[in-house]
């Protein structure tokens, strides 16, 4: 019961309620609810059932998480029904700034910061160093991150460009086919499309979209943050696609040119 008695005075001043307001929704007195809120009285677990049903939050949370704690983003995703504890999922509590009005900024994460972004992702330290900026027409109520591109595994996004992404909290609502930020353990931060098998393989397919490039699977496991693609930031004019078919021959008569090179110096 650690942290229940402030978890539901915050839940409740969040949604703008009094007192009198949630105990009538409980069918309990207003005393009674004072009690609980001040940790002088203990819920049996008909309220707490009461409590996680109204909040529609899992008592596992209501009891276990400090939600004071998290950031605007993650309060949010709870009460949106991204609720760890009922989908599966493990808590991620994410490392953030804010600026001097209180909310959350948008940090930087350029080639040069991947290298300790890699480790540092989970430290307040790190991430309050990161540059950062804010976008108006974003949600305040979600948290994102922007990361820069490198190399030309996902053109026509130019080289060096910058990819908004916003946290995803709960895995397994991962769309595929969709562009996701990926933090992995081996590979770094990563830019694909996504295609997800958590459920009967427990793993992320990962794809690019530059068809040169082969595909690759990432297990859960080697995951540490998944950021849903919103935005991209560039200096320069993405460049045409080929038509698919047009794009085939190329990589074909390319082929047929190594082929050709390795032929005439007898090489395997």
């Amino acid at each position: 019961m650690q942290y229940f008695s402030s978890n539901i005075k915050l839940l409740r001043k969040r949604l703008g309620r009094t007192q009198d307001d949630v105990a009538f929704s409980l069918g309990m007195k207003r005393p009674t609810l004072s009690g609980y809120e001040n940790n002088v009285a203990q819920p049996g677990l008909e309220a707490m059932i009461a409590f996680s049903r109204h909040f529609k939050i899992s008592i596992d949370t209501l009891v276990k998480v400090d939600l004071s704690k998290l950031a605007e983003s993650e309060l949010s995703q709870l009460e949106r029904g991204y609720d760890v504890f009922i989908t599966g999922g493990k808590l991620r509590v994410l490392a953030t700034t804010v600026d001097q009005d209180n909310e959350e900024n948008i940090e930087m994460v350029n080639e040069t910061a991947k290298a300790g972004y890699q480790s540092g992702f989970a430290d307040p330290e790190f991430i309050r160093v990161l540059p950062a900026f804010r976008l108006p027409f974003l949600s305040k109520e979600r948290k994102y991150r922007a990361f820069q591109v490198n190399g030309d595994s996902m053109l026509p996004i130019p080289d060096k460009s910058w990819v908004i992404g916003e946290f995803v909290q709960n895995w397994l609502t991962v769309r595929s086919g969709y562009p996701y930020i990926i933090l992995t353990m081996e590979d770094g931060v990563v830019f694909k499309i996504a295609e997800n098998k958590l459920k009967e393989g427990n793993v992320l397919n990962l794809i690019s979209l530059n068809p040169l490039y082969e595909p690759f699977e990432v297990h859960a496991k080697d995951i540490r943050e998944v950021w849903r693609f919103v935005y991209f930031i560039s200096s320069e004019i993405p460049e045409p696609n080929l038509p698919k078919d047009e794009l085939i021959q190329t990589v074909k008569s390319i082929q047929k040119e190594v082929k050709a090179i390795q032929t005439r110096l007898n090489l395997p």
